[in-house]
């Protein structure tokens, strides 16, 4: 039996609010102010922050329910303001100076990212001059920071992958955020000009995977902190493509229902097609969230043990979250496709489901057919190939 989650009732009082708010998100094409601050006032951006700054350090499946929950009601803020929220978990591994540098004087701060290493850096004294036009940040408009990838040298010479935190002062945010699928999630471009960034700012992606970084061990009380970062990133993805079939599941039921064939007067309803999609569709998404719960608990198992996944571990769990979002794409897709013209309106929720359904998918974390061969590489005992990291 699953414990109460008090995060998750509060939200529950203010997702009409913010369903009332999806259309807006998509017009504005970022989250609207509104949403951000009935999110924040019941404290669910600390979800993943330290309890030394107030926050929250709750488990990984009552946040992954959270996510679920609100993406239900819009998957624009959903998929935004939970990347504000597990941004937290990897700012928990940077060096300690870093993390009073942003919850010291405003324990309610964020950060965006843009992770992929495409910034350029050189090197100077103390730190590395930053240059880069870094793209996909969601939710940036409502952060005070942002962390963003690049690749250094280490001391042999190698180039390595690592993350670089601004504050918002660093950096300009390009409105160029003009997409099919999560429209409302304000996912733009961040310019970074010749801005030093010192070195207590930046780690290493490796080290963050494997409890080396500056951070690790600062919270030995903590239950969440002893885990390689990427889990806890990317697992929002997963449960907002869950939160969206689900929500796909009663809107089809509540417009199929009394919906009725325009040239014949058939009872649409309770045809076996429908009643046929439905019940599959239904199947899926319940297997998907079983799948995906059970996922979430192993890694909150292993945060709680202070053990750290094995390389097969860590890719079951990557490459689960990827064919859970396939299932649910395809329960999406099933009833959409029989919901008739009405659904593709611009003010009919469900063309809106079906789109913000399949931008769950395109993420490149939950590209399964990049997962497929993480999987089948590690079953058959062959290293992991670098070009599908």
């Amino acid at each position: 039996m699953k414990k109460p989650n008090s995060l998750l009732a509060d939200l529950n009082a203010i997702l009409p609010q913010i369903a009332a708010n999806a259309i807006r998100a998509e017009q504005e094409r970022q989250v609207p102010a509104e949403n951000i601050a009935l999110l924040k006032a019941i404290g669910m951006h600390r979800a993943f922050q330290p309890k030394v700054y107030g926050g929250l350090e709750i488990s990984l499946p009552e946040f992954a329910d959270c996510v679920a929950a609100l993406a239900g009601a819009c998957a624009s803020t959903a998929w935004a303001f939970s990347l504000l929220c597990t941004h937290s978990h990897q700012l928990a591994l940077f060096p300690k100076q870093l993390q009073d540098e942003i919850w010291g004087n405003d324990r309610d701060a964020t950060a965006s990212s843009s992770i992929a290493p495409f910034g350029k850096v050189e090197e100077a004294e103390g730190g590395v001059i930053f240059n880069g036009e870094m793209g996909w940040s969601s939710g940036s408009d409502h952060a005070e920071w942002a962390i963003v990838g690049c690749r250094r040298k280490n001391a042999e010479g190698e180039w390595i992958y690592c993350f670089a935190v601004l504050p918002r002062s660093d950096y300009q945010i390009r409105d160029d955020w003009f997409a099919a699928g999560m429209k409302g999630s304000g996912t733009k471009t961040l310019i970074i000009e010749d801005v030093f960034v010192p070195n207590h700012r930046i780690q290493a992606a490796k080290d963050m995977m494997e409890g080396k970084s500056a951070g690790f061990g600062l919270y030995p009380d903590s239950k969440i902190f002893y885990s390689p970062y990427r889990p806890y990133f990317a697992s929002g993805f997963s449960a907002i493509g869950l939160g969206v079939a689900e929500r796909m599941l009663v809107a089809f039921r509540e417009k199929t229902k009394n919906r009725v064939r325009a040239y014949t007067g058939a009872s649409v309803g309770a045809a076996t097609p429908s009643l046929m999609r439905l019940a599959e569709s239904t199947h899926q998404v319940v297997a998907a969230r079983a799948f995906l719960e059970k996922t979430w608990q192993e890694h909150a198992e292993h945060s709680e043990l202070h053990q750290f996944p094995s390389r097969e571990t860590l890719a079951f769990w990557r490459t689960n979250q990827a064919y859970a979002v396939k299932m649910c794409i395809q329960a999406v897709d099933r009833l959409f496709e029989a919901s008739g013209g009405m659904s593709w309106f611009e003010n009919n929720e469900m063309q809106r489901l079906f789109r913000d359904s399949h931008m769950t998918g395109a993420h490149a974390y939950t590209d399964y057919d990049v997962c497929k061969q993480i999987l089948g590489r590690e079953l058959m005992g062959l290293d992991p190939d670098p070009s599908m990291a």
